[in-house]
């Protein structure tokens, strides 16, 4: 029994000191991201919009006053069962009904209701307050990315697709072994850059399911929903780097559809859209120009590696529902035009997304560059005079 007893402190000991160096470790890896998640976080977000503000406070408003009550009627209760026990020689009462105490029971729920309501009415009213805005940005939802359209404002005409960084990706594919960057799954290639002090319109819809944008840091979350239109805003009262994710369970990847809002000054933001109106101008590709075969599959090299590898992976051998490009028929076909129409109608009820956002020169160099890649050596080449004749 003794050496029982022995053994079993000891493997509680050995137990002890493992999980104490594994916290420590922990802890040491895991630091707060600004703008985003902190280690052991119990409370909201710092707030750094006004609404945020106000949902914090309506928050502890409400937290505060439902303690109240709680303590106050359990006091009641308990005090009542203490009191009046019949240990003691106490017997219950007699009487059926007191109409003072129904009328104060009746009106003291009341106000309270009231109380909750007026502060909670207001925030809600602020909140779907999406007039006079100083700038608006269409958010569409795709399995499994962002696409952000500047529809009005400065930086009109902008568009562009954020994706999950792929060395992320990557981290995450091997199991995420020894990773302690803070931003782990939230940093992504393009990130949605507004100005400081700026109400900005977030309208929001989805190409295939239904997703949710939502930062917590400025108070926002709205469902994305296919054929739909919906609407929230927020005004950024400082400078810096706001994370978020999609909040609407949307499939396999839904873990990989971070958000990345960079707030800037007024000055750097107009410096941000000159660069961006320069790299939309050097896009502009002629559809009639005829490209050449190695040309063409390095450019669509990197519109793959930007639009397609979350679903298709970088071998092309796809995963689960996911089907293969490597070897696959219509790939491998001839006829150019069946993989031209896939990826602009899409395939599936959706499942394969249509792409028509894409410029014609990036569809046919994706489209090339899949016919000669891995072992589909094929020698096709698609011109984007081909995509511009099948749209």
């Amino acid at each position: 029994m003794k050496s029982i007893s022995k053994t079993l402190v000891s493997l509680l000991g050995k137990a002890g000191i493992w999980a104490g160096a594994w916290v420590a470790t922990a802890a040491h890896a895991v630091k707060d991201l600004p703008g985003g998640p902190a280690v052991n976080q119990l409370d909201f977000h710092p707030a750094v919009t006004k609404i945020a503000e106000e949902q914090h406070s309506l928050h502890v408003f409400m937290m505060v006053l439902c303690t109240v009550i709680f303590v106050a009627v359990f006091a009641v209760m308990f005090y009542s069962i203490w009191k009046h026990r019949k240990s003691v020689g106490h017997k219950p009462a007699t009487f059926h009904e007191s109409m003072t105490v129904e009328v104060i029971w009746t009106i003291v729920p009341f106000i309270i209701v009231i109380l909750m309501a007026l502060p909670a009415t207001k925030v809600l009213v602020a909140q779907k307050d999406t007039t006079n805005a100083d700038l608006t940005i269409k958010a569409t939802g795709y399995q499994w990315k962002w696409g952000y359209d500047y529809i009005k404002g400065e930086g009109e005409g902008i568009g562009f697709v954020s994706t999950l960084d792929n060395e992320h990706r990557e981290m995450s594919n091997n199991g995420a072994k020894g990773v302690d960057i803070d931003n782990y799954l939230l940093k992504v290639d393009n990130p949605l850059v507004v100005p400081v002090d700026k109400k900005v319109r977030i309208i929001t819809t989805a190409n295939d399911v239904i997703h949710a944008f939502a930062v917590p840091a400025f108070g926002i979350k709205q469902d994305a929903i296919p054929g739909f239109v919906r609407d929230t805003w927020f005004r950024a009262e400082r400078t810096g780097d706001f994370y978020g994710q999609c909040q609407e369970l949307c499939g396999k990847e839904h873990a990989y559809m971070p958000i990345h809002v960079k707030v800037v000054s007024a000055p750097d933001y107009a410096i941000w859209v000159q660069d961006q109106q320069k790299k939309m101008a050097a896009k502009l590709d002629d559809p009639s120009k005829v490209w050449v075969l190695d040309d063409l599959v390095k450019r669509g090299e990197k519109v793959y590696a930007a639009n397609c590898v979350a679903c298709h992976q970088p071998t092309g051998k796809g995963a689960g529902p996911i089907k293969a490009l490597d070897g696959a028929a219509v790939v491998l076909d001839a006829d150019k035009t069946k993989q031209i129409k896939i990826l602009l109608n899409g395939q599936n009820n959706g499942s394969m997304p249509a792409w028509k956002q894409l410029s014609d020169t990036d569809l046919a160099a994706v489209i090339s560059y899949t016919k000669n890649n891995w072992s589909n050596k094929t020698g096709q080449l698609v011109q984007p005079a081909e995509v511009k004749a099948a749209r």
